[in-house]
């Protein structure tokens, strides 16, 4: 087992933070996209107060209360659409020729990616310090911890536009890709990025896996849970299991203000294409957008 592998485990306190907080990224002057969005983010829904409304009244009218409901949901309905109305914001593109076949590209990417039955998002790393740490986390280098991520095509729920908005997403972050710039939403912050300062990055990674192996994965060696210093396995355990290790597609987004952020995936094939993708969209020109 080659020392190069790395390991999945719970880092320590004091170990470097793969994942950027949004909040840095938001210049002191956010785009006219962002703040619209912050904007509608922050609006109060009114819909759940008048349904309690109607409600309440239809309990404390006795018998007629059933008429008072009846009469009332279209009303709560209508709050409803008026709170969706207020809350989106509609941003329109443009995007024909060489722009529409670069962004098909990385929406056609993105839906392969869908397909990989392990997709994850590295959320600290930290290299083994010493000996001991090495014999008990399966001889591994490095260690990471990391959240289940996913990838579809659908972007905030308060943004309306006419494209399709390919996305990785896990836990409360998100990063949505548009056709002229790159959105990161962690909870209620949200930043934006234009292509031209996204720099992406694409690796083979090599991952003892603890958990269950991705159906789609390609394990390219063993170790075990616990080994001597030669790599072998310690005999003082006695159930010293026989750990696979796979080899994973790395892709790495980074920019210039600090954004940094991983994802590992079961596929490498896949992972190659999305950095490709993402590599057009750098070096084009951003189609004309609407809003």
């Amino acid at each position: 087992m080659g020392r190069g592998a790395v390991s999945y485990r719970t880092v320590a306190p004091g170990r470097d933070v793969v994942m950027h907080d949004v909040v840095s990224l938001i210049p002191a002057q956010p785009s006219d996209v962002v703040q619209q969005l912050q904007k509608a983010a922050g609006r109060r829904p009114y819909w759940p107060f008048a349904l309690a409304t109607v409600l309440v009244a239809g309990l404390m009218t006795g018998r007629f209360g059933l008429v008072i409901i009846a009469v009332g949901l279209p009303f709560v309905l209508w709050v409803a659409l008026r709170d969706r109305a207020a809350r989106a914001v509609v941003v329109m593109y443009d995007v024909t020729d060489e722009a529409a076949a670069r962004f098909d590209h990385l929406v056609n990417a993105i839906t392969g990616l869908q397909r990989t039955h392990g997709f994850w998002l590295i959320t600290a790393s930290g290299a083994v310090a010493s000996t001991y740490q090495f014999k008990v986390n399966a001889g591994a280098s490095n260690l990471l911890r990391r959240m289940n991520a996913t990838a579809l095509l659908a972007g905030p729920r308060i943004l309306i536009t006419n494209v399709a908005v390919p996305t990785l997403t896990a836990g409360s972050l998100s990063v949505h890709f548009l056709p002229d710039r790159v959105l990161i939403r962690d909870g209620r912050h949200i930043a934006d990025l234009a292509y031209q300062h996204l720099h992406v990055g694409v690796e083979r990674s090599r991952f003892i896996e603890t958990g269950p192996v991705p159906r789609d994965g390609t394990v390219v060696d063993s170790t075990w849970r616990y080994v001597n210093v030669k790599g072998g396995p310690d005999h003082r355990f006695k159930n010293n299991a026989r750990l696979p290790i796979l080899l994973y597609g790395r892709l790495i987004l980074r920019s210039h203000n600090g954004l940094n952020l991983v994802w590992d995936a079961s596929q490498v094939p896949l992972v190659r294409a999305v950095a490709n993708a993402l590599h057009e969209s750098i070096a084009a020109r951003p189609p004309v957008i609407h809003s």
